[in-house]
Protein backbone atom coordinates (compact mmCIF):
# COMPACT_ATOMS: atom_id res chain seq x y z
CA UNK A 1 0.00 0.00 0.00
CA UNK A 2 1.29 3.47 -0.94
CA UNK A 3 -0.07 6.53 0.83
CA UNK A 4 0.69 10.25 0.81
CA UNK A 5 1.52 12.03 4.07
CA UNK A 6 1.64 15.82 4.28
CA UNK A 7 4.41 17.07 6.59
CA UNK A 8 1.78 18.81 8.72
CA UNK A 9 0.12 15.38 9.20
CA UNK A 10 3.35 13.50 9.93
CA UNK A 11 2.88 13.45 13.71
CA UNK A 12 -0.60 11.98 13.28
CA UNK A 13 0.77 9.36 10.84
CA UNK A 14 3.56 8.57 13.29
CA UNK A 15 1.17 8.28 16.25
CA UNK A 16 -0.85 5.63 14.41
CA UNK A 17 2.24 3.39 14.56
CA UNK A 18 3.68 4.33 17.94
CA UNK A 19 0.32 3.53 19.53
CA UNK A 20 0.95 -0.04 18.32
CA UNK A 21 4.55 -0.05 19.56
CA UNK A 22 5.94 0.25 16.03
CA UNK A 23 8.89 2.53 15.23
CA UNK A 24 8.59 3.49 11.52
CA UNK A 25 11.49 4.41 9.27
CA UNK A 26 11.79 7.75 7.48
CA UNK A 27 13.87 7.00 4.40
CA UNK A 28 15.61 10.14 3.15
CA UNK A 29 16.56 9.47 -0.48
CA UNK A 30 18.39 12.77 -1.11
CA UNK A 31 22.09 13.12 -1.81
CA UNK A 32 24.49 13.61 1.14
CA UNK A 33 25.10 17.27 0.23
CA UNK A 34 21.34 17.91 0.40
CA UNK A 35 21.04 16.25 3.79
CA UNK A 36 23.90 18.47 5.00
CA UNK A 37 21.84 21.52 3.90
CA UNK A 38 18.61 20.53 5.64
CA UNK A 39 17.47 17.49 7.55
CA UNK A 40 14.85 16.34 9.99
CA UNK A 41 15.93 15.06 13.37
CA UNK A 42 14.91 11.53 14.35
CA UNK A 43 13.14 11.11 17.63
CA UNK A 44 12.50 8.19 19.90
CA UNK A 45 9.46 7.35 17.80
CA UNK A 46 11.01 6.93 14.34
CA UNK A 47 14.30 5.93 12.75
CA UNK A 48 15.93 8.09 10.08
CA UNK A 49 17.73 6.21 7.31
CA UNK A 50 19.60 8.07 4.56
CA UNK A 51 20.09 6.15 1.31
CA UNK A 52 20.41 8.17 -1.92
CA UNK A 53 17.81 7.28 -4.55
CA UNK A 54 20.32 5.78 -6.98
CA UNK A 55 21.63 3.42 -4.25
CA UNK A 56 18.24 1.98 -3.27
CA UNK A 57 18.26 -1.03 -5.66
CA UNK A 58 21.68 -2.17 -4.44
CA UNK A 59 20.85 -1.57 -0.78
CA UNK A 60 17.29 -2.90 -0.72
CA UNK A 61 18.31 -5.66 1.72
CA UNK A 62 18.96 -2.95 4.34
CA UNK A 63 15.22 -2.25 4.51
CA UNK A 64 12.55 -4.47 6.05
CA UNK A 65 9.61 -5.02 3.65
CA UNK A 66 7.27 -5.66 6.60
CA UNK A 67 8.14 -2.42 8.39
CA UNK A 68 6.41 0.95 7.72
CA UNK A 69 8.54 3.34 5.67
CA UNK A 70 7.93 7.00 4.81
CA UNK A 71 10.09 8.26 1.93
CA UNK A 72 11.43 11.83 1.88
CA UNK A 73 13.30 13.95 -0.68
CA UNK A 74 13.52 17.65 -1.58
CA UNK A 75 10.11 18.24 -3.18
CA UNK A 76 8.50 14.79 -3.24
CA UNK A 77 9.21 13.48 -6.75
CA UNK A 78 12.23 11.28 -6.00
CA UNK A 79 10.65 9.96 -2.83
CA UNK A 80 7.48 9.10 -4.75
CA UNK A 81 9.55 7.13 -7.28
CA UNK A 82 11.35 5.28 -4.49
CA UNK A 83 8.06 4.61 -2.69
CA UNK A 84 6.57 3.11 -5.87
CA UNK A 85 9.75 1.05 -6.37
CA UNK A 86 9.46 -0.32 -2.82
CA UNK A 87 5.79 -1.22 -3.29
CA UNK A 88 6.71 -3.00 -6.54
CA UNK A 89 9.30 -4.98 -4.55
CA UNK A 90 6.77 -6.33 -2.04
CA UNK A 91 7.09 -3.69 0.67
CA UNK A 92 3.83 -3.72 2.60
CA UNK A 93 3.39 -0.25 4.11
CA UNK A 94 5.03 2.63 2.24
CA UNK A 95 4.24 6.34 2.37
CA UNK A 96 5.53 9.36 0.51
CA UNK A 97 6.06 12.58 2.43
CA UNK A 98 4.30 14.94 0.03
CA UNK A 99 6.26 18.06 -0.86
CA UNK A 100 9.47 16.74 0.70
CA UNK A 101 11.79 18.56 3.06
CA UNK A 102 10.78 21.87 1.48
CA UNK A 103 7.15 21.41 2.53
CA UNK A 104 8.37 20.06 5.87
CA UNK A 105 10.15 23.37 6.46
CA UNK A 106 7.08 25.38 5.46
CA UNK A 107 4.40 23.48 7.37
CA UNK A 108 5.92 21.19 10.01
CA UNK A 109 9.20 22.67 11.25
CA UNK A 110 10.32 26.16 10.15
CA UNK A 111 13.71 25.61 11.82
CA UNK A 112 14.61 23.28 8.93
CA UNK A 113 16.40 25.45 6.33
CA UNK A 114 15.06 25.70 2.78
CA UNK A 115 17.40 25.31 -0.18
Amino acid sequence: MLTQVLPAQFQQWLASYTAQGIKPVVLDVREPWEIAQASIQPGDDFELRCIPMHEIPGRLQELDPDHPIACLCHHGARSMSVAAFLVNHSFEDVSNITGGIDAWSLSADPSVPRY
